[in-house]
């Protein structure tokens, strides 16, 4: 991989065979022709059972900004630590096959990352400025889970369960160690974990279309999410979790700013 890439852009999917080829197809002619750095998607297919695996495997050989990763193992968490901790990106994003979120914000989200003046980039839903299009229900849920967060872990960011992030791949492989969520609570556990350790997390408004076929099961994810909260505060309050220790091993951040490159053409082999 070409130590001159900027952003990778992971997708990570579980039966998505639906909807891959037209969203990876659209956003790798974004990457391609409106967007100002280098980049690479990363179609991360994690423990599919229908087509999705012998769709993205196609993909990655008819288009030059695409490879296919196979990880054995269900869970969107995992799939973002396998492939965020192997990058030889400047910055790690992701976002959901379907494309809730309008492409246009990923040059916003991803640009103070690539610049050095920020360390962590989240879309949100929940700020001033965001368009969002989605039904009462899951809206009723989401303001409450993390006015839940505000309240249980002191959290301070707007949205933790947009499916739009990004990260500098330094603070990632210092932070990813200490994430034990491979589900849908990864996100919620980088997030604390980045704001206690004092990072820079920069929130971009998104435009957001709900799925109405999205595959998450709404009570499920609730229940592992309360578990996940009530696990991060007895790891704080224990001390088996120390943030002012993880602190430590982070690198100062440097400001200079980098140039954008043009998109550079990559064509990548195909993971079995």
């Amino acid at each position: 991989m070409s130590s001159d890439l900027q952003v990778e852009l992971v997708v990570p999917v579980r039966n998505e065979e639906r909807i891959l080829e037209q969203s990876v197809t659209q956003a790798s002619q974004f990457l391609a022709h409106e967007f100002p750095f280098s980049a690479l998607i990363t179609i991360a297919d994690n423990g599919s059972t229908d087509r999705t695996g012998e769709i993205a495997a196609g993909l990655a050989r008819e288009l030059a900004n695409v490879r296919h990763v196979q990880i054995d193992r269900p869970g969107r968490g995992g799939a973002l630590q396998a492939t965020w901790s192997a990058s030889e990106a400047q910055a790690v994003a992701y976002m959901d096959a379907d494309l809730s979120t309008d492409l246009t914000a990923l040059l916003p989200l991803v640009a103070p990352l690539i610049s050095g003046h920020s360390d962590v980039a989240i879309g949100t839903r929940l700020a001033r400025g965001s368009r969002v299009t989605r039904g009462l229900k899951r809206e009723f849920i989401s303001r409450s889970y993390n006015t839940m967060l505000h309240l249980t872990l002191r959290t301070g960011f707007s949205d933790a369960q947009c499916g739009f992030k990004a990260m500098r791949v330094d603070r990632a492989r210092v932070l990813l160690p200490h994430v034990e969520d491979r589900g849908w609570f990864f996100d919620t556990e980088l997030l604390v974990l980045a704001e206690r350790c004092g990072l820079r997390i920069h929130e971009v408004p998104v435009d957001w279309v709900d799925d109405p076929d999205s595959r998450v099961a709404i009570v499920s994810t609730a229940m592992e999410d309360l578990r996940g909260i009530a696990r991060m505060r007895r790891a704080l309050s224990s001390g088996r979790l120390r943030p002012d220790e993880i602190r430590a091993g982070l690198a100062p951040a440097t400001y200079a700013p980098v140039p954008p490159a043009r998109p550079v053409v990559m064509r990548m082999e195909i993971s079995a």
